[in-house]
């Protein structure tokens, strides 16, 4: 916490109510090892994947239908043949526009207003706190009332944008059971496998949103009068519970799925084929 001035009253670690205590924190154990593995964890899914979404290539494989969600939907005329699952919308991008800039900024948004990210960033990237019994280094707060922490507040529309995302990353791993080594078309490999664990880790983390559980059970003030709505929110209730570990599965699948279908697609390594 940084040390009061004449235009910063004395507060927190300074006041002069509080024991003078030089230390900054009393506490002996790794209280700094959380917030590190946090920083550490969102660096490297936000370096991997704003490289990939610039990369511009081995984002499509052709013969399985096999389209990372990175670049979903791609709708610009540079997108590969195939690809454009919704059509073609735009003209060809330059090269600092990624292909899939419909959907990354709803997953960003979605993400950095999540409210255990929220949580999460706060400790870790602005220390705010870093963890109990550690003091800031900042005296201010206001919340989330200024900008541009009140955009914090949009998370709930954002909610409804990342329902039609994940719709449409099930629509494309469904259409990637697809093979033209079948006379019916059909194939299965372990892409397909990818791709669905990868959207339903994507299901339960959305579901599990907080919005989501108060859009189905918060405005309810008797349960027993909705016993179907009841059963959903008891449902969504459970995966709320586990939201931050779906936070980072997903980061996980997320990468992971890009990654493999990157490999695919550059010709690095074959599919492994169950059929077709």
């Amino acid at each position: 916490m940084s040390a009061p001035t004449a235009d910063r009253p004395a507060s927190g670690v300074f006041s002069p109510k509080r024991a003078e205590v030089p230390q900054r924190t009393l506490r002996t154990d790794r209280w700094w090892l959380p917030p590190l593995m946090v920083n550490l964890g969102l660096s490297a899914f936000i370096i991997y994947a704003t490289v990939r979404a610039f990369w511009g290539s081995a984002y499509w494989v052709s013969d399985y239908h096999y389209l990372t969600p990175f670049y979903s939907p791609c709708i610009s005329a540079a997108c590969e043949p195939g690809a454009s699952h919704l059509g073609v919308w735009l003209g060809h991008f330059p090269p600092w526009i990624p292909l899939g800039m419909l959907v990354l900024p709803v997953l960003l948004g979605f993400r950095i207003t999540c409210y255990y990210y929220r949580k999460a960033y706060y400790r870790s990237v602005w220390q705010s706190p870093t963890a109990c019994a550690v003091p800031e280094p900042r005296v201010g707060y206001t919340g989330e009332t200024r900008f541009p922490l009140i955009f914090q507040n949009g998370h709930r529309y954002f909610f409804y944008f990342a329902l039609l995302v994940t719709l449409l990353n099930t629509y494309d791993a469904l259409s990637a059971f697809h093979s033209p080594n079948t006379a019916s078309g059909f194939g299965f490999g372990l892409g397909n496998v990818i791709l669905i664990v990868n959207v339903l880790m994507l299901w339960a983390y959305t579901a599990g949103c907080h919005s989501c559980r108060h859009l189905i059970g918060g405005r309810l003030k008797h349960f027993s009068k909705h016993p179907v709505r009841y059963q959903f929110w008891t449902r969504v209730s459970w995966l709320n519970a586990r939201h931050m570990l779906f936070a980072w599965i997903t980061l996980g699948t997320l990468a992971f799925t890009d990654f493999y279908i990157m490999l695919v697609a550059s010709g690095t390594i074959s599919d492994l084929r169950f059929i077709g």
